[in-house]
């Protein structure tokens, strides 16, 4: 379900940052933002992954995995959305919030980590 939801915000994100963005950003934080949504919809398919698996070799792995994809896809996606939002707004004043990235990623890093832990630990 957080697979399916967190898709639509993303098919929804991608097109307001196609359609309402183009003549309010430059090309560059454009890029930025269809960075967020490309790196939030290929946790779509991770959670959706993780859920299906679960059914098959539960796992505290698979549930940290999960864990992990929800909270990196909303910190990294999360912190350029709004970076690039503040921008268009005209306020230079948020970039700080491109340092909080790299802890997203981090996190989604970890995901993909525990869930080859646990399809290694699958008998």
């Amino acid at each position: 379900m957080i697979g399916a939801i967190s898709g639509a915000l993303a098919v929804v994100l991608g097109a307001f940052g196609s359609h309402s963005l183009r003549n309010k950003v430059n090309n560059n934080d454009l890029q930025i933002f269809e960075t967020a949504v490309r790196y939030q919809f290929f946790h779509v398919f991770a959670l959706i992954a993780v859920g299906i698996l679960f059914k098959f070799m539960p796992g505290g792995a698979l549930i940290w995995s999960g864990r992990l994809f929800l909270v990196g896809s909303i910190i990294f996606s999360g912190s350029l959305y709004a970076l690039i939002a503040t921008r268009a707004a005209g306020s230079l004043h948020y970039n700080w919030l491109g340092a909080i990235t790299p802890v997203g990623g981090t996190f989604l890093i970890a995901g993909w980590v525990c869930l080859a832990l646990a399809c290694a630990n699958y008998k």
